[in-house]
Formats: C-alpha cells, sequence, structure tokens
C-alpha cells in the first residue's frame, strides 16, 4: 500500500484529489450540520419559563395544560439551581418517562413508595411524601442529584437521567428527549440548540483542551499523550511484526473520557474477535473510526445510536489486545487506515 501527501492511505494505488476532496467535502458538510448544538464557546444558559402563560387546551407533544405546568415547575427548580438548558430538559424527559408529567400517589416499584412526578421512594434521599408530591420541591431535589453526576456535559442525556434515578434501562428516557425538548421551547418560548433526536445527543460545547469541537465539526478523541504512533511494529502482545493501524493515547488513564472525532451513526459497540472493547463510527463519505480497548462498562453507546462530534462514547480500558490502560484510536478513508495525526490535522484537530 502506498500513502500519498496527506498520509490518506487509500489501498494500492493514490486516489485522485478530486476524490479525496470531494470525501472531505461531505464529511465537513456533515460536521458543520451540528454547529449549532456542539460549539459557540459556552454552554447552553437556563431558560425561565411563566406557567401561568400556557391557555387552556394548550397540547404540545401530546401533553395538556396540567401536565405543561408540571414540567414548568420543573424547568423553574433547574432555573432557580443555576442549571442551563440540557439539564432542565432532561428533567423534563425524566419525569415523561417516569410519571407522564402527572403527580401520582403511586408507583411501578416492588412496594407502594414510589411518589410524584418522578416516582421518587420514601428512602430519605427524595424527602417527605409532601416534598415528593409537590412538582417544584421534588425537582428541585431530582437537580440536586443530578448535579452530582460525573461528567454529565459528555453523557447522553438518558444516561445521565438514569445515574440520577437508577433506572433498571439506562435507556428508558432516550424516546421521551423529542418530546421534552418541544415542550421546553414552548414554555420558554425561544428556540435552543438542542436537537430533537432519540436522547442520545449531548448539545452542550465541551470546555476542555481535549474532546473540543474545532470549527470544522471535529474533536479531539482522548486526552494525550501519544504513546505510540501509526505504523509499522512489533506488536508488544503478540510480537508479530504488522501494521498498528491507528494511534495510541493515554487518554488519561484507567476511565478516561473518549469522545467521538465526529458526527455520525455507531455501526459496532461491543468486543471483536481479539476481545478488544470496541466502537466503530461511519461518518459517511467513506470517512470511518474506531476506539478500542475498552471494558465492557466503558461502552456507552449501542450499535445505531446517532452520535455527535466531541460527545462522550465510552471510558479508556485495558481489554483485549493491550498493555495497559489506553486508546486505540483509527481513522480509514474508503475502508484503507490513515494515520490519524496528519488525517486530523487536515479538521484542526491537533492529537496528543
Amino acid at each position: 500500500m502506498s500513502r500519498p501527501t496527506g498520509g490518506l492511505l487509500i489501498g494500492a494505488a493514490a486516489a485522485p484529489l478530486v476524490l479525496i476532496s470531494v470525501i472531505l467535502g461531505l464529511v465537513m458538510a456533515v460536521g458543520g450540520a451540528q454547529q449549532n448544538c456542539n460549539s459557540g464557546g459556552t454552554r447552553p444558559v437556563g431558560v425561565v419559563v411563566d406557567p401561568a402563560s400556557i391557555p387552556e387546551g394548550t397540547a404540545i407533544a401530546g401533553y395538556g395544560k396540567a401536565q405543561l405546568i408540571n414540567a414548568a415547575a420543573i424547568v423553574e427548580a433547574g432555573q432557580a439551581l443555576g442549571l442551563d438548558v440540557r439539564d432542565q430538559t432532561i428533567g423534563v424527559m425524566t419525569a415523561i418517562g417516569e410519571s407522564s408529567l402527572q403527580v401520582i400517589g403511586y408507583g411501578d416499584a416492588a412496594g407502594p413508595d414510589s411518589r410524584g412526578l418522578f416516582q421518587q421512594r420514601d428512602n430519605g434521599a427524595w424527602g417527605t411524601y409532601e416534598d415528593r408530591m409537590d412538582p417544584f420541591i421534588s425537582a428541585t431535589n431530582f437537580f440536586k442529584a443530578l448535579s452530582k453526576v460525573e461528567g454529565r456535559p459528555f453523557l447522553e442525556p438518558t444516561i445521565v437521567a438514569h445515574r440520577t434515578q437508577n433506572n433498571a434501562d439506562p435507556y428508558h428516557y432516550a424516546k421521551y428527549w423529542t418530546a421534552a425538548v418541544q415542550i421546553v421551547e414552548y414554555l420558554a418560548g425561544v428556540d435552543t440548540p438542542l436537537i430533537e433526536a432519540l436522547g442520545n445527543t449531548i448539545c452542550s460545547t465541551l470546555q476542555t483542551a481535549n474532546g473540543q469541537v474545532s470549527a470544522s465539526g471535529w474533536a479531539n478523541p482522548a486526552a494525550g499523550p501519544l504513546t505510540s504512533q501509526f505504523g509499522m511494529r512489533t506488536n508488544p502482545v503478540t510480537g508479530v511484526y504488522r501494521l498498528h493501524a491507528g494511534t495510541d493515547f493515554g487518554g488519561g488513564g484507567c476511565g478516561g473520557p473518549i469522545w467521538a472525532a465526529q458526527s455520525g451513526v455507531v455501526t459496532f459497540a461491543g468486543f471483536d474477535s481479539g476481545g478488544n472493547g470496541t466502537i466503530k463510527i461511519d461518518h459517511a463519505g467513506g470517512i470511518t473510526t474506531a476506539y478500542l480497548h475498552m471494558f465492557e462498562d466503558g461502552i456507552l453507546v449501542r450499535e445505531g445510536d446517532n452520535v455527535q462530534a466531541g460527545q462522550q462514547i465510552g471510558r479508556v480500558g485495558n481489554s483485549g489486545n493491550s498493555t495497559g490502560c489506553h486508546l486505540h484510536f483509527e481513522t480509514r478513508v474508503l475502508g484503507e487506515p490513515t494515520d490519524p495525526v496528519p488525517f486530523m490535522a487536515q479538521f484542526g484537530i491537533t492529537l496528543g
């Protein structure tokens, strides 16, 4: 195989520069479509609502006035705590998934103690019965717990809700995200940077040096430093001399965040034949990326998920063909591996 100028490895012969330009143009177009959500310098601020402004007969996303008033109480509770619109919307999404935005005095748990908008249990963590039946107080307690979720700006909304509520299914809330976005935008009377999708969008600017989305819509996949470069080498585990088809990152150590390098669709999330915890993403236009060596609990997306540039998709691990916790990151063009360092440099991303 030969490597043309710029480090793009395109099989036995260099692809015409026109083809490369077309491919990169398509990918940059995909990334550009996400800029309103994933870049701009600051995270989305909180919104203010007025429950008294909801007229009779209103129905948004299938929810009537009484339910919208409860949603407004949730948004107000988040605003009072200084949370942003994404957190406020996660609160509404969670209450839709728990109670359909109704203050109900019964639950679906194995015992009659779940109550209110969030189906909070009588375990001391959620306050008194009266607290759990009060929309504003119960939402305030929900948001206080949500605020303790580590790394929540980089997690899918449904995962944030799951870690707050401890629901048995981490993806239970995902299907309510679109309705929550519509409700919050109606109540606030503004368009937010949130994307109406299946609860697996991040929609907040990343404030870290690594993982930040560039102007071209690409992101650094992990924290540095680089520990092994792309190219031929002797594999430290197998002793076989072969192509190291990616670049390795220290990744901030075991459990460090792994971010999607670009928006796209997850085509694989699991363990490959070598036992490597792997995520593969198709970015369209013949461009794919791969992320290796996560443990099972470090794979945070599923096949078929739509992910955004800069979204946390995993945690650094040491599974499979690995001698220590790190991220092995691959970029491929038309199925052929290419050196990630010059490839990402084209999009304003310096690896390591």
